[in-house]
């Protein structure tokens, strides 16, 4: 078990919105690998078949965590921090992305040398990939590394995040005013997706996953933005109101399954505010995650790996173990599993923090040499990408 990274002054970290990172992470992998488990119970076939929501979670947690850990260097020192803030979450994301693709062509190349080149890897489509644009809309389906889709998109939350900092006034704005626009966003979303036909959230990815980012990591934003303004033991009625809110989002969504367009954004942003709650609370006891708690953790520091890597894993498992793919034996899935479980904890040791550190190291260098302006860096971030 890993210790948690140091903190930057003022900025918590917050041990539930990591866990729930970790367990939301193997939810799709479930996701993925539901269809090879016919044995399984239907009420359990049902909840994994609602995998694909633990991306929109992602997307949430993503706004939040990112407006708690870079809105105030951006806000403060304007266009100069863009740079340093772009760098910091390249460091973050590209070094393991770049490594599950590179393993992907060599995949790709392999099928293309003994004669099979299917279609999921078109090589035309790669520099879109390499440039994390791949589901901007240029392109006419899912392919390579598809749960990488979801990377994309927040490439583009990203390089927009400045702007929603800089160009309007959620920093300033009063908690009604916040409110009203996490409402107004997830309204929106959810009149734009259903006028294009869509009846659930895992439709039409290539077409409408930019979308449901956007408006997610945007309404995530404003959620931390609310969250910040609330005093410790003052929060008494913004936590009845999300408690109210998560039931009636619930109740809505068990009534009319369509209604998840808007019902499950807004369900999950209530339970993040309340876990980020908890979280501050706990914190300001004092208290030591106990040991299951710390075992959550880790599996959320390592959720990033879980999340790029299943997907070519189980490809080449049912390669090389499986006969029929619609049927798996239980324990070889008990297998792929513990695969995916040290294979998620090798490349979270082996690529993702040494390239990370390694990323920031030439930033740094980049920036003493003038050619940047870099604020000190943000080390607390719970992305969840």
């Amino acid at each position: 078990m890993t210790a948690s990274p140091p903190r930057q002054a003022g900025v918590p970290y917050l041990h539930n919105l990591t866990c729930v990172r970790g367990i939301a992470a193997w939810f799709v992998v479930f996701y993925h690998i539901r269809s090879s488990m016919p044995w399984i119970p239907e009420r359990l076939h049902l909840l994994f078949a609602k995998g694909y929501l633990a991306v929109d979670f992602f997307f949430l947690l993503s706004g939040f965590v990112i407006y708690l850990s870079s809105h105030r260097s951006i806000a403060e020192q304007g266009r100069s921090a863009i740079l340093p803030f772009l760098g910091r979450r390249l460091a973050r994301i590209y070094p393991l992305y770049a490594v599950m693709l590179l393993l992907t062509m060599a995949f790709a190349a392999l099928l293309a040398t003994t004669g099979r080149e299917p279609p999921g890897y078109p090589w035309g489509e790669l520099p879109l990939h390499i440039l994390l644009m791949q589901n901007w809309g240029f392109t006419p389906a899912l392919s390579w590394n598809h749960p990488a889709w979801s990377i994309s998109t927040e490439m583009a939350a990203y390089l927009l995040f400045p702007l929603l900092i800089l160009g309007t006034p959620i920093t300033r704005a009063s908690r009604p005013a916040l409110l009203a626009g996490m409402a107004g966003l997830l309204a929106l979303m959810g009149w734009w997706l259903s006028s294009a036909g869509l009846h659930n959230l895992g439709q039409y990815i290539v077409q409408y996953g930019l979308v449901r980012c956007l408006f997610e990591f945007a309404t995530g934003a404003l959620l931390c933005a609310f969250w910040l303004q609330g005093k410790e033991g003052g929060q008494r009625n913004a936590l009845l109101g999300a408690g109210l809110i998560a039931a009636l989002a619930g109740t809505f969504w068990a009534i009319r399954p369509e209604a998840e367009l808007w019902a499950f954004p807004a369900l999950m942003a209530a339970l993040l505010f309340l876990l980020a709650e908890h979280s501050r609370r706990n914190e300001a006891r004092a208290r030591t995650p106990s040991l299951p708690m710390r075992a959550l953790i880790y599996l959320g520091e390592i959720s990033y790996a879980t999340y790029l890597s299943h997907f070519m894993l189980f490809t080449w498992f049912k390669i090389a173990l499986v006969h029929h793919s619609g049927d798996i034996r239980p324990w070889k899935i008990g297998v792929f599993l513990l695969l995916v479980l040290t294979a998620s904890i090798a490349l979270y040791h082996l690529v993702e923090k040494p390239g990370k550190k390694l990323f920031t190291r030439w930033f740094t260098r980049k920036a003493a040499a003038g050619r940047y302006y870099a604020d000190p860096p943000v080390v607390t971030e719970n992305s969840p990408s």
